[in-house]
């Protein structure tokens, strides 16, 4: 099963090799693309697992340099969570799990010659610090995730606003307070409120979790004085949905009872309406209506990254990779793919598995065990997905969601402080993953401390 890499590594401008440190004597290079929570995550366990190994060697590929939970950025939008102290720096994670970090975007793959080809890196002044190069593997790992969908709107792409990625999410921050102060000082009409007006485009988890966040981030403002603003009624927030009810993939009486609860926010509801066009300070509806939007998020849905389809790999109609229930792809076994970027067949349902933060934790996982086993010329086992349920988080307000499994037989609705502390476990049992556990309980308790010595929300 060994196979061995005796070529150099090139740099495509240059033509001559380059001083990585990527040894050619290695007999077998697991190359994961992808530095999600499920990336990572094998990453970490596959570095520790071979740590010390003189035939196995773990890259991981990503184009950013630092890793945050991606269903943490609705937080860092609204401002209730400081990325600078959640972030994780990929290169100090490789140091102390053994693996290699690249950092580059994926632009090509030559199944030939066994290499993937990764972009240029260059700093925020356009400089090159690292030339665009070729990464050889001998097992090669997809998991580069997905990227907002603005389904060919007028106007959407120019005028909303995404929350993919940490920088896009301050952004939106930034604005937020920018457009909250301006309302509170500019001159209003006589006999009317100033206000904020935010459209939420799309009523999924992120949607939702954002507006409740959103709510929070409004009253702090106020309390701290940033603004004089009514934060119930002057800021108004509006979810729009072009489904008949928000939270579709998930049971009708978890959407049922977070539209109940983010009706006690203030928060407005629009289903069965879909946007036309996003203008500049408006959100044009199919039925006519022109809903006023100083601010416009757009969370509607998720596409799969283009590259995927251009690197000869097939991939269904949303782009995705096909894989077998191995998550090997159909033309190439050497090539695996996981996670939202993948369609792995799921058996018991008669559909493929979700896109969901709980299927890439428990692909990497299996990933983990078959990608040992296959290093023994072993047999790899199916991936079977186990639907633990659903939880949507309210923020400091509540918390919704549904537990199912064999253990209880059936699916059962959860609400308040058990919802919210199994919510927060979630993100626990990533640190879990990436650091073990002692390393889980002291950041645990840091994000405690200073959550009592700093206000709630950042402020600037």
């Amino acid at each position: 099963m060994a196979f061995r890499f005796t070529g150099n590594i090139h740099s495509r401008s240059s033509g001559t090799s380059l001083p990585v440190s990527l040894d050619a004597k290695i007999s077998h290079r697991i190359v994961v693309v992808g530095g999600g929570a499920g990336g990572l995550e094998l990453a970490t366990r596959l570095g520790d697992r071979f740590a010390g190994s003189d035939n196995v060697r773990i890259v991981l590929v990503d184009r950013s340099p630092t890793h945050l939970w991606k269903p943490l950025l609705h937080e860092v939008a609204a401002g209730s969570m400081d990325p600078n102290t959640n972030q994780l720096e990929y290169i100090a994670q490789a140091r102390w799990h053994h693996f290699e970090f690249q950092q580059g975007e994926l632009l090509g793959l030559d199944r030939q010659r066994k290499t993937i080809r990764i972009a240029a890196v260059v700093d925020e002044d356009g400089i090159e610090i690292l030339p665009e190069r070729d990464v050889p593997y001998g097992t090669l790992v997809l998991s580069i995730g997905s990227v907002t969908n603005f389904f060919g709107t007028p106007g959407a792409q120019k005028h909303a606003l995404a929350v993919d990625s940490v920088s896009e999410a301050e952004h939106f921050r930034r604005r937020m307070v920018a457009a909250c102060m301006r309302a509170a000082r500019a001159p209003g009409e006589p006999g009317r409120r100033a206000e904020v007006c935010i459209a939420i485009i799309g009523g999924g988890a992120t949607g939702v979790e954002l507006s409740a966040e959103l709510r929070n981030t409004a009253q702090v403002f106020s309390a701290y004085g940033l603004h004089h603003l009514d934060p119930q009624r002057d800021i108004r927030i509006t979810i729009v949905e072009a489904g008949p009810r928000i939270l579709g993939p998930l049971p009708e009486r978890i959407a049922g009872q977070t539209a109940r609860l983010l009706s006690a926010l203030n928060i407005d509801i629009i289903t069965g309406d879909r946007v036309i066009e996003v203008k500049p300070d408006a959100v044009v509806l199919s039925s006519g209506k022109e809903l006023k939007a100083d601010l416009t998020v757009w969370a509607a849905g998720i596409q799969i990254a283009s590259i995927l389809g251009t690197i000869g790999l097939p991939t269904n109609r949303l782009g995705q990779v096909i894989v077998n229930q191995s998550l090997q792809t159909e033309i190439d076994s050497d090539v695996f793919a996981f996670g939202d970027c993948a369609s792995c067949p799921w058996p018991e349902t008669g559909k493929t598995v979700p896109p969901r933060a709980q299927a890439a934790h428990q692909q990497a996982t299996h990933l983990f065990k078959s990608l040992q086993r296959r290093l023994k010329g072993q047999e790899l086992k199916p991936f079977r997905f186990r639907d633990h349920g659903s939880l949507i988080s309210l923020g400091r307000f509540n918390a919704v969601g549904n537990l199912m499994g064999k253990v209880i037989g059936k699916s059962m609705l959860i609400e308040g402080t058990l919802a919210r502390f199994l919510y927060f476990s979630l993100y626990r049992s990533h640190l879990l993953a990436l650091h073990g556990f002692m390393r889980m309980m002291l950041d645990t308790l840091a994000q405690w401390l200073r959550r009592k010595t700093a206000p709630r929300v950042k402020l600037h």
